[in-house]
């Protein structure tokens, strides 16, 4: 799955570990990323912690999407910062799953993200992101 993000490849995004219901990412804010009070764009921020998340509901198996998210933006990040999106998975039940990824700046936490997620009807296997 994560092969196929072309999105997230190109911003960089690296795919550090994954496994059951989790995943690490990477990934390095760039100038194109900044918004104009010389920062991090939110949408960029929730972009990153979102394909963690997908990482994470991907790993079971059946194709799985996010059925809704939130995130709390903590501190601000900017250009040249190297940022990890750590995603796990809190449950799941029936074909719906809650994932919570949190980014850090070194130990510092950038945001914190939920993640609602829902297995489709019929999907294909995504068996490794």
């Amino acid at each position: 799955m994560f092969a196929a993000d072309e999105a997230s490849r190109r911003l960089g995004i690296e795919l550090l570990e994954y496994g059951a219901g989790a995943a690490v990412l990477r990934m390095t804010v760039t100038r194109a990323m900044v918004n104009g009070h010389g920062i991090a764009h939110g949408g960029y921020l929730f972009l990153f912690a979102d394909t963690a998340f997908a990482c994470a509901c991907n790993s079971h198996g059946p194709a799985t999407v996010a059925a809704g998210a939130d995130i709390d933006f903590v501190a601000p990040a900017r250009e040249g910062d190297v940022l990890v999106a750590t995603a796990q998975e809190r449950t799941r039940f029936g074909r719906s799953g809650i994932y919570d990824v949190t980014v850090v700046r070194g130990d510092e936490v950038v945001a914190e993200f939920r993640g609602r997620s829902r297995v489709l009807r019929g999907g294909a296997s995504t068996q490794s992101p």
